[in-house]
This record gives structure tokens, C-alpha cells and sequence, in this order.
């Protein structure tokens, strides 16, 4: 529309298209002169003064406050003033404080003179310390003076423009000063009294809305130049993209605060997530900005806010119709924000005129806004209190009620307590028989065990003994034979008389010893001998590892060799090692352990045969390795006993400790061994781990501390 009004214009005949003379006359007045103005677009931006000043397409404006709308493109403004007060300087007044550029050029004889000002350069540089744009027009009494204005802008672009004398321009600034004022003190009272409220309810909707309100403040003072002025007078970039970025974050704290104070979440699931796209939306138009896509971003900017604005006046209406009072006064609140708005944006397209009415609208609109919002949040507290109060109420009621019905039962309970107490007395005395027959079957239970273990180990020592001890007997009878036959010869050799014939008794010797072989007999003996001898020493052995093994002083403390328990342990055990089991043993150098002796062969004998039975139900011909290994360490000496037998799964290992758990079938073992195993090792302070894979093994971990601490005796 903006496009086909500009259009129209340029039809009109080239004399009407002159910019009219602005006649100056009251000093003491407060001029606007929009409508005096002569336009022209430079999309492009490439003009200079000079092209600008040779130009006669300017485009009178017929409206007091001309609005140029939001686009890419540089604006000039051209304008010519009569003075005809006594005033040798005229202020000119821009009361537009968010354009990004504002250059003022006008030709005299010395040539062009240039002021600059707008959000592109350093607060600091302008002239008159007020954020709309000053400019002075130093015009001679009763002359006239031509001026060219450079605009550009990212954002809405209106020209309210004004001339007058600087006293009468700083004393109406004075007073917009003064006003504005009071706004930001109304904001920041309402910003500390709900941050106070919230450090005292901790509610987090009063802290959504003090980020709210402080954001509500901070946008009116980006609109108004203020926050340039005085938060951000030295930072360009910022300024350049306040008017995007300050609105964003207005509009993102408005949203959380929004769902947290109506509940949308739970309330109205449908429109919270709505509102929560919308601050999607946001989030992008904050994108753009940064991009420096600045057109883009507000005209986003405003569609958001527009769609954010509808959206939360039917969820507010909604929530309102379900009685909810909380949700009432927002809606009112909001309402009369929503008309704020629409006034100031109704300015923006000039279907309203730029008046004080329309440019304290939205100051006006936030201030009775928040202040109905910090209404409702009060009003929210009166809300929750009256429900504590209710709910205590009730409580206190539902107490009561409870003891009545606890002084009723009392009764019952106190008849039933004799009753019961002889009951459990007469269970109480069960429970110990019982107990007690528990102990005594766990005790047999125990020396069944080690009657079973020793009856195996019996078995196996009868056998370990039985084969020396038939070789030595199997050798007796033949070595008796032997002596025999030399005895036989010596006999001779004492038969030999002097009267009879010497040589032919000895030729019968010699005949009596060629029919013994009496050569071989000797080699004979020796050997029987050895034979004799090798048995006696595997005797010996077994003898020794039995006692070693047996340590009929175990109830004693003792200074003991490890490596001789292992040793011993295993002679024991020689009958039940399979053939195709290897036994290896890679001892450290170790000091003498205090331990219990007897206990701790005990726990090393229940371990090995362990793995040899899990080495033999692995079956099979393939060699079987059970490894022994020793490790010296500062404090403690560890065992580690690892075989290749089948191993275990997880749900076994965890219960391989507990007592009268076995995977044997039944009658062929109680469960007891490995339970006695983790008593022997935690008697001795020390500890027992395994680690176990199914067809790969099971090694087991002793740890046992070098010097024995008496806590567990």
C-alpha cells in the first residue's frame, strides 16, 4: 500500500511536488513540521548530498507525523525553514530515538555543512546530551535555509519532527524526562517488591516475573533512547540490535512467566506447548538479528508478538471460564497491555495520530499491567493460604476422628496384648527347642563333613601306602632267597675238612655257586635292596605330609610355611589327581605366616579337590592344568588358585559360600566345604574372592594378612 502511495504521488504534477516553506514565527512554541516535508527513497543507498540536491523528485508528505514504515533503504529528508523570530539558532527535533543513522547537511557559501548523529555512533559524539536527535539550524533573522536529513533505520521509521527555541524544547524534554521517570520507578518498585515476595514464598513465578518486568522496562527504554543513553552509551553493535534483541527476551520472559503463573502445563497442555513454539519463534528472530538480517528480525519480531498475543488471551479466557480467580485478573491485566499495544502499533501505521496519548500508551499499558500482575501473584498467595487453612483445617479434623478411633481400639489392643504375649511366649520357647536343634543337626552336619572328607582322604592315603609298601613285601620273599643261597655257600665253605680232599670240595662249592649264579645274586640283592629302600622313603613321605597336613596342634597360633601346607596338601591328594592333570606351581619367596595351621590346610584341601572334581566332570583326554601361585606383598600373602576345570555360571557363584548349597546330586555331598573355606579364611582376618567362566575355569583369591589379628577369636 506504502508502494502505491508513493506511486500516486509521483503522478502529480512537478509544481505541487515542491515541499512547501516553513515559516517559523512563535519562539515560544513547539513547532511540528511533518507535514512540511519532501521525501525521496534511495533503495539502494549509493546517493551522496550533491545527487540528492540536483534532484526533483522529492515527494511532499501531507501527514504530521510521516511514517516511512520498515525497510532496507536510505531516506532523504528535505526541508526549508523561514525564520522569522529574533532567534539566531533554531533547535530542530527528531523524537525518533531508535534510527540507526540521522545525517544533517544544508549548503551555505563555505560549502556543505554535516552533523551526525543516530544509534551508529557513540553516544558521546552527539552535541546536546539528550537521546532524541538535536540538531541546531543556524538561520540569519528573516532568511530562509535549506536542509537535507539522511535516515536510515532497520526498524519503524516515523518522523516526528519539531522546531523551536532550546528552551522551550529542554523544558518539554524535561518534563517526557520526568515522566519516564516515574514509569522505571513504578517497574523497579514492582521488580524488588516481587523478587522480596520471592525470597520469602519461593515461588518460581515471582521470579519469572521480575525478569519479565525488568525486560517490560528495559523495551520501553530502548524505544525511548534511554537504555543507549545510559546502559550501553559507548556500544554501537548493541544498539544496532537493541530493538530486536531487548523485545526478544521481553517476550521469551513473558512466555515462562505466562505458563508458570496460569498453569498452562497442566491446565491447557495444548496451548502450553503453542506458547512454547512461540518462543521458538523468538529464539529465530534473535537469529536474524545476529545475522544482521535486521528488516527481517522485526518484522518476525512483530508477527510473533502478535500471534504470542492471541494466543495467550484464549488460553487466559480459557482458564478464566474454570473459575480460576488468578487467571481473571491476568486476564484483565493483559487486556488492557493488548490495548496499549494495539494503540502504539495503530501510531506506527498512522491510523491514530502521534500525539501524547499514543506515545504514552504503552508506558502506560505496562505500568497498570504489572501492577495488576503483582495483584494477581498477591492474590495468589491469599489463594494458597486460604487452601492451607482449609487443608490444616481438614487435617486437623481427619486427626481428630484418628483419635477417637486409636482411644476406641486402645481398648481392644490391651485385652489382646495378654492374649498375645502368652501366645508368643509358648512360640518363643518352640523357637529355642528349635533353634537348638538346628545347632546340634548344623554341628553333625559339620563333622559329617569332615568325616566324609576324611574318610576320602583315608581312602586315598591307604592307597598312596598300600603301593610302597607292596613293593617292599613283593621284594622281601625274593631278597629271603637270596640270603638264603649265600648262607648256603658260606655253610659250605665251614664244611670244608682239612682230612678230606681240599680241591675236590672246593670244585663242588664252585659248582654249588655256578648252579646260583652267585654273580647275578649279588646284583640281585642290590637291587631288591634299593627296591626295598625307595619304598621305606615313599612311605616316610606320606608319613610326613600326613603329619604336616594333620597338625595336631591347630588350635594353636602358629609361624607356618605355606609352601609346606600347599606341598603337604598335595601328597595327600596324589590318588585323586587325575592323569591328564598338570600341577604347577610358581611360588614367591614368602616369610613364615602366622595363621592356623591345621584350619588353613583344611580350607587348601577343600579348594583343591574342588578343582580336581571340576576338572573330572569337565571330562575328557585334553590335559587339565591346576596352578598354584603365591605373591609376597608389603602386609599380605596371596594364594591364588586357578584350574581349567568347567567352571560355573553367575547364579552359582553367588551362592557357592553359603552354607548347604551344593550342585552334587543328592547323598554325594552337604554343602559344607566351601561355606568352611570362607569361615577358616575370615577367622584369619583375611579374604576369598572367584572368578569362574563357564568351559574356561575357576580361580579363587586368598588374601591373608602376614601378621594375625586376634578380633574374630
Amino acid at each position: 500500500m506504502r508502494r502505491l502511495f508513493w506511486l500516486f504521488l509521483l503522478l502529480i504534477p512537478s509544481q505541487l511536488c515542491l515541499a512547501q516553506t516553513i515559516a517559523y514565527i512563535d519562539k515560544n512554541q513547539k513547532m511540528p513540521i511533518g507535514g512540511s516535508l519532501a521525501i525521496l527513497e534511495d533503495k539502494k543507498g549509493e546517493l551522496n548530498i550533491d545527487q540528492v540536491a540536483s534532484r526533483n523528485d522529492f515527494i511532499p508528505t501531507h501527514d504530521a507525523i510521516p511514517n516511512l514504515g520498515i525497510s532496507n533503504s536510505v531516506w532523504w529528508v528535505k526541508f526549508t525553514v523561514n525564520n522569522k523570530t529574533d532567534l539566531n539558532n533554531i533547535i530542530l527535533e527528531l523524537e525518533y530515538p531508535t534510527i540507526d543513522q540521522v545525517e544533517l547537511y544544508t549548503k551555505t557559501n563555505m560549502g556543505v555543512e554535516k552533523i551526525s548523529s543516530g544509534g551508529d555512533r557513540a553516544y558521546k559524539e552527539r552535541k546536546y546530551d539528550h537521546q532524541n536527535y538535536l540538531f541546531d539550524l543556524k538561520i540569519p533573522v528573516g532568511q530562509s535555509q535549506t536542509y537535507f536529513l539522511k535516515l536510515r533505520a532497520a526498524e519503524q521509521l516515523q518522523l516526528p519532527m519539531y522546531l523551536g527555541s532550546y528552551k522551550m524544547i529542554s523544558e518539554i524534554l524535561y518534563t517526557k524526562d520526568l515522566i519516564f521517570g516515574i514509569y522505571i520507578g513504578i517497574i523497579l518498585v514492582m521488580a524488588l517488591y516481587n523478587l522480596f515476595v520471592f525470597v520469602t514464598v519461593r515461588d518460581k513465578s515471582y521470579i519469572y516475573y521480575v525478569l519479565y518486568i525488568l525486560f517490560v522496562g528495559l523495551t520501553q527504554a530502548t524505544l525511548q533512547g534511554y537504555a543507549f543513553k545510559y546502559l550501553w552509551p559507548n556500544n554501537v553493535w548493541i544498539e544496532e540490535h537493541s530493538t530486536v534483541l531487548v523485545p526478544v527476551f521481553n517476550g521469551l520472559t513473558a512466555i515462562v512467566f505466562i505458563q508458570s503463573f496460569l498453569n498452562t502445563k497442566l491446565k491447557l497442555p495444548l496451548f502450553n506447548t503453542l506458547l512454547s513454539w512461540v518462543n521458538v519463534a523468538y529464539l529465530g528472530c534473535l537469529l536474524l538479528s545476529l545475522f544482521s538480517l535486521h528488516v527481517l528480525g522485526q518484522n518476525m519480531v512483530q508477527f510473533t508478538a502478535m500471534l504470542a498475543s492471541i494466543i495467550v488471551l484464549i488460553a487466559s479466557i480459557k482458564i478464566a471460564r474454570q473459575g480460576d480467580r488468578t487467571a481473571k485478573f491476568f486476564l484483565v491485566a493483559w487486556f488492557i497491555f493488548l490495548v496499549a499495544v494495539c494503540v502504539f502499533v495503530l501510531r506506527n501505521f498512522n491510523m491514530l495520530p502521534y500525539n501524547n496519548f499514543t506515545y504514552y500508551a504503552l508506558q502506560a499499558g505496562s505500568a497498570i499491567e504489572v501492577t495488576l500482575l503483582s495483584f494477581a501473584l498477591g492474590d495468589k498467595i491469599n489463594i494458597l493460604k486460604a487452601q492451607k487453612q482449609k487443608a490444616d483445617a481438614d487435617a486437623l479434623r481427619v486427626l481428630k476422628e484418628k483419635e477417637r478411633l486409636v482411644l476406641e481400639q486402645n481398648a481392644m489392643l490391651e485385652s489382646k496384648v495378654t492374649e498375645r504375649t502368652q501366645e508368643l511366649q509358648v512360640s518363643n520357647k518352640e523357637l529355642k527347642n528349635t533353634l537348638n536343634q538346628l545347632k546340634n543337626t548344623q554341628s553333625q552336619l559339620v563333622e559329617a563333613e569332615k568325616m566324609a572328607s576324611l574318610g576320602q582322604l583315608t581312602a586315598g592315603i591307604a592307597h598312596e601306602i598300600n603301593n610302597p609298601i607292596n613293593f617292599v613285601s613283593s621284594n622281601v620273599k625274593p631278597l629271603q632267597m637270596d640270603i638264603d643261597d649265600l648262607f648256603e655257600v658260606i655253610k659250605k665253605y665251614d664244611e670244608i675238612s682239612p682230612e678230606a680232599d681240599i680241591a675236590l670240595q672246593l670244585n663242588e662249592i664252585n659248582d654249588f655257586k655256578r648252579k646260583i649264579d652267585i654273580d647275578y645274586l649279588g646284583v640281585e640283592i642290590n637291587n631288591l635292596l634299593q627296591g626295598i629302600e625307595e619304598g621305606a622313603s615313599r612311605t616316610a613321605e606320606i608319613v610326613k605330609g600326613l603329619r604336616t597336613f594333620s597338625r595336631l596342634d591347630e588350635s594353636e597360633l602358629k609361624a607356618v610355611d605355606i609352601h609346606e601346607c600347599i606341598d603337604s596338601t598335595f601328597v595327600l591328594l596324589r590318588h585323586f589327581i587325575p592323569e591328564n592333570v598338570k600341577i604347577i606351581k610358581n611360588f614367591d619367596h614368602l616369610d613364615a605366616l602366622e595363621c592356623f595351621p591345621g584350619k588353613l590346610n583344611q580350607a587348601l584341601m577343600n579348594i583343591f579337590n574342588n578343582a580336581l572334581q571340576a576338572m573330572k566332570l569337565k571330562g575328557g583326554d585334553k590335559e587339565e592344568i591346576l596352578e598354584v601361585s603365591t605373591q609376597n606383598k608389603p602386609e599380605h600373602v596371596i594364594i591364588t588358585i586357578r584350574d581349567t576345570g568347567c567352571g560355573m555360571p553367575e547364579s552359582v557363584k553367588r551362592k557357592i559360600f553359603e552354607p548347604f548349597f551344593t550342585t552334587k546330586d543328592v547323598g554325594e555331598g552337604t554343602g559344607l566345604g566351601l561355606s568352611i573355606v570362607f569361615n577358616i579364611i575370615e577367622k584369619h582376618n583375611g579374604n576369598i574372592a572367584v572368578d569362574s567362566e563357564p568351559g574356561v575355569g575357576t580361580t579363587f583369591t586368598l588374601t591373608l594378612p602376614k601378621i594375625y589379628q586376634n578380633s574374630l577369636v
